[in-house]
């Protein structure tokens, strides 16, 4: 079975990756600036929130570019 996507599919495929290596960026600042900030800074809250907030993202865009959704033209016959 060949699959068509659409150009807003892949466009949101390509940003579910983008997303997810957000998070992944704003976990590896959280990890190597914990020592300094602690865990009760408001930036480490601000970096946990925001990872939370890309990793979500990533999943909702990467669900909609991997469904297969129908042809919505009108042929003219």
């Amino acid at each position: 079975m060949q699959s068509n996507k659409n150009a807003l599919q892949k466009v949101s495929f390509y940003s579910a990756i983008i997303s997810i290596i957000a998070a992944v960026a704003c976990l590896v600042f959280l990890y190597l600036r914990v020592d300094d900030f602690g865990f009760e800074n408001p930036i480490s809250a601000s970096l946990m929130a925001a990872s939370f907030f890309f990793v979500s993202v990533g999943v909702v865009l990467m669900v909609i570019a991997k469904s297969n959704l129908p042809s919505f033209k009108i042929n003219d016959k």
